[in-house]
C-alpha cells in the first residue's frame, strides 16, 4: 500500500488474515467482522509499535461508518449534545452529532481566543505531540449549550487516556458530567489507568468502535499482537 491509501476503505469480514503477523499495515476487526487497514507506527526503541488512524484523512465513507457505529454505541445514553476534543475529534464529533439528529456540536479548541477565560480551560498534551504544552479551551458562548444537558465526550482516538482526562476536566470545571465518552479506536489499554484515576466510573462509559493492541517486533522484523 502506499501512504495516502489508508483509511480509505471498510473491507467486508474475513478480506485478510488478523491471527498472524504484520508488516506494513495492522488489520483491526469491527464489532460485526468489518476490517480496516491501519499503518503501523513504530515507537521510540523499535521493539513496539501502534496502529495509528487519522480520521480527517480517512475517506468520507469510513468516516460515515465509524461514526454511525460509535453513535449507536452511545445513543441508548440519550445523548442531547456532543462536545468534541480537538484536533482529530472534531471530525468524528460533527459526524456522530449528525447521526443523532443533532443540529449542531460543542467543539473544544486548543487555539486562545481574546475573549476565552481562564477558568474554562485545562492543560493538555497527547500521544501524538507529547513535546507541547498547550491548553484545551471552552469557548464561553458554547456553555450554555451544555449545561444541564446529557454531554458525551468524543474524541477520535483513546491511547494514553490524556486528552479524554482533559476533556473531562474541563466539563468537571463548567460543572458538568458527560454522561458517555466515546471514540472511534481506542488504542492498547494504557488508557484504563488514567480513566481510572479520574474516577472508577469512566471505564464503564467509554465506547468504542474498535480496538487495536500494542504490537511487539518479532526475530524477523515483523509485528504481532501479544496473545
Amino acid at each position: 500500500m502506499v501512504p495516502h491509501d489508508f483509511w480509505q476503505e471498510i473491507h467486508p469480514p474475513g478480506s485478510f488474515e488478523t491471527g498472524g503477523d504484520f508488516t506494513s499495515f495492522f488489520v483491526a476487526e469491527l464489532e460485526d467482522g468489518k476490517q480496516l487497514r491501519l499503518p503501523i507506527r513504530v515507537l521510540a526503541g523499535g521493539n513496539h509499535a501502534l496502529a495509528s488512524l487519522i480520521i480527517n484523512q480517512a475517506s468520507f465513507a469510513v468516516l460515515d461508518e465509524l461514526a454511525e457505529k460509535l453513535a449507536a454505541k452511545i445513543e441508548p445514553f440519550g445523548i442531547d449534545v456532543i462536545a468534541g476534543l480537538p484536533t482529530l475529534g472534531l471530525t468524528l464529533a460533527a459526524a456522530v452529532a449528525q447521526k443523532l439528529g443533532h443540529s449542531r456540536y460543542v467543539p473544544f479548541g486548543t487555539s486562545r481566543k481574546f475573549w476565552y477565560r481562564d477558568e474554562l480551560s485545562v492543560a493538555l498534551s497527547s500521544i501524538t505531540t507529547p513535546e507541547q504544552h498547550k491548553r484545551l479551551y471552552l469557548d464561553p458562548r458554547m456553555l450554555p449549550l451544555l449545561e444541564g444537558r446529557r454531554v458525551a465526550l468524543i474524541d477520535d482516538v483513546i491511547s494514553s487516556g490524556t486528552s479524554i482526562v482533559a476533556g473531562v476536566d474541563l466539563l468537571a470545571g463548567c460543572g458538568i458530567e458527560p454522561v458517555a465518552i466515546g471514540a472511534a479506536m481506542l488504542q492498547s489499554d494504557r488508557w484504563r489507568a488514567k480513566l481510572d484515576a479520574a474516577g472508577l466510573r469512566w471505564q464503564r462509559l467509554t465506547k468504542g468502535v474498535f480496538t487495536t493492541p500494542i504490537l511487539e517486533r518479532t526475530a524477523e522484523g515483523k509485528w504481532r499482537a501479544p496473545v
